[in-house]
Parts: structure tokens; C-alpha cells; sequence
């Protein structure tokens, strides 16, 4: 779909980014990551991930240590 080959959804900026896909639901819902929710899916404009990718340093979460 060519309209859309300017958009990431957020399983694919979630791959850019380096995190889980959840993670990136929630900065859009949060308005952290500029999108536009189309039905029940995030568009994320790929200058927008590139832009928010190079500013993005949030310490990674992982498994707790025992």
C-alpha cells in the first residue's frame, strides 16, 4: 500500500526502538511517540521514530534479579 509506506506500525517501530511492541502502544497513548490511531492501529510516521530513536535513552527493564 503505498499511502502507508511512510508509516511504521508499532510492532515495526517497536524493532527500531529496541523495545516490546506494548511499549511503544503506550508512549503513543501517552503522546511521547507523535501517531495517529486508525481503528485499532498506531501510525507512526517513520521521520517520527527516526527522530524519537535519536533522543530515546529510558534504562531497559529486564528480569528482576533474586
Amino acid at each position: 500500500m503505498p499511502v502507508l509506506d511512510n508509516y511504521f506500525n508499532v510492532i515495526e517501530a517497536a524493532e527500531v526502538l529496541g523495545v516490546h511492541w506494548e511499549t511503544v502502544k503506550r508512549m503513543c497513548r501517552e503522546g511521547r511517540i507523535p501517531a495517529k490511531k486508525i481503528h485499532n492501529m498506531w501510525l507512526i510516521d517513520k521521520n517520527e521514530v527516526a527522530k524519537f530513536a535519536s533522543n530515546y535513552n529510558e534504562p531497559r527493564r529486564g528480569k528482576r534479579k533474586k
